[in-house]
């Protein structure tokens, strides 16, 4: 393998006592050859989470309660621009994402030729793939759908948390959404700063076919609302370093005032 920069692997956990051991003691495999350190960064579990990951030679940021997705990844994001790690992975706990595709992640940093390399369900479907709740393929698909038109993009899974990053253009970012909303929030400042982008395939897994959101994003019309609101307000703020077509059909005078109408999701 070339020589590779400084990779730092950091996972998001809420209450995953369960799968802990297993996904830790398998990521640990690679620690060396392919990345440096893991970091995980628990999001206020109640569970015996922290008591599980302290059996483990892994570095831990603990939320004294839960505050959310998108707050656990610009923890990461900051541990890694702290620690000067040129790269970050980032993936789950809940064995949703295989540990196995590391080395393609790394293989596409050495590639040297994007600042976000997105894992993707979809890009290259196989046998092995898990069918996915309905609710969660539809809405995936439609924002992904949004999202390439309105800022150009060819994504094919906007949702997936199996990503790396180059620590350096995270920096040109200013991001603020705790939940999971965040990746609507990301994608527009990302191509607003330029960032290179390119996806590779990793393994469709739904292992809990009934493990929810929690709160009112459990209500798949009120979770697009979410979505949609985070995205279009996005857009608004970033309009004049975006696409032409990305604020189409969203009112000027609802992009100036930025604001959210939460009765169609868009700013209004």
């Amino acid at each position: 393998m070339p020589e590779r920069p400084k990779i730092l692997l950091a996972i998001p956990v809420y209450n995953e006592a369960g799968y802990v051991p297993k996904v830790l003691a398998e990521v640990a495999t690679y620690v060396g050859a392919y990345v440096d350190s893991v970091l995980v960064v628990d999001d206020g579990s109640t569970d015996r989470t922290p008591m599980e990951l302290a059996q483990h030679r892994v570095e831990v940021i603990r939320h004294a309660e839960n505050r959310g997705y998108g707050r656990s990844m610009m923890d990461m994001f900051r541990w890694a621009a702290f620690d000067r790690f040129d790269w970050l992975i980032t993936m789950d706990c809940d064995e949703q994402h295989e540990p196995a595709s590391i080395p393609a992640f790394v293989d596409a940093i050495l590639a040297d030729d994007a600042d976000v390399v997105s894992g993707s369900r979809y890009l290259a479907q196989t046998p092995l793939d898990d069918l996915p709740p309905s609710d969660r393929r539809h809405i995936n698909r439609l924002m992904t759908d949004e999202v390439n038109a309105r800022l150009g993009l060819a994504l094919t899974d906007t949702f997936c948390g199996f990503k790396a990053y180059r620590t350096s253009a995270l920096e040109r970012l200013r991001l603020d959404v705790d939940g999971y909303d965040f990746p609507m929030q990301f994608w527009p400042q990302a191509v607003a700063h330029g960032l290179v982008i390119r996806e590779i395939p990793v393994r469709l897994i739904y292992n809990d076919p009934n493990r929810t959101f929690g709160g009112p994003l459990n209500d798949p019309a009120r979770r697009i609302m979410v979505y949609r609101s985070t995205l279009h307000r996005e857009l608004c703020r970033l309009r004049t370093m975006l696409p032409s077509n990305a604020v189409a059909g969203i009112p000027a005078e609802s992009c100036r005032r930025g604001d959210c109408n939460a009765e169609w999701g868009a700013c209004g």
